[in-house]
């Protein structure tokens, strides 16, 4: 059984296809959905989607938060942000972060210290998905 995906950013249409399954960084953990999944809808926080399309071949995407909407044949991930992992900047990601770690060090009001969180958070994530994508290769 399969189910449609789109991975669309406020900049463009990511992904669109056929898979067997889709894993996403939900608020409240990693969520997994299948076809014939109940409908849900949930907050996404930075970090890795992945479909597994037929056959077993995976994609990976960072998202940078946003939604996911699921309907029994049909999953939407909207996101802030979207971007295949293969098109990550992994030295922009990491500058990133020091450039995050030190706005939260030389912070000098509450707002500041929450938007480099927020950034900090972003460029981990995509580190993570750089990594992980780099892991399955090896496989």
């Amino acid at each position: 059984m399969t189910m449609h995906v789109d991975v669309v950013s406020a900049e463009a249409s990511i992904f669109a296809g056929t898979v067997e399954q889709l894993f996403a960084p939900a608020l409240e953990g990693e969520v997994g959905v299948m076809p014939r999944h109940c409908p849900y809808l949930t907050t996404l926080r930075p970090g890795q989607v992945r479909v597994v399309k037929q056959g077993g071949e995976e994609e990976f995407f960072y998202v940078s938060g946003g939604v996911l909407e699921v309907q029994p044949h049909t999953v939407t991930v909207l996101a802030d942000t979207a971007l295949r992992a293969k098109d990550v900047d992994e030295a922009a990601a990491q500058q990133a972060k020091e450039r995050a770690e030190r706005a939260m060090q030389d912070r000098t009001s509450e707002l500041e210290y929450a938007e480099a969180q927020a950034e900090l958070a972003q460029a981990i994530a995509q580190l993570q998905t750089l990594r992980r994508l780099r892991e399955r290769a090896r496989v």
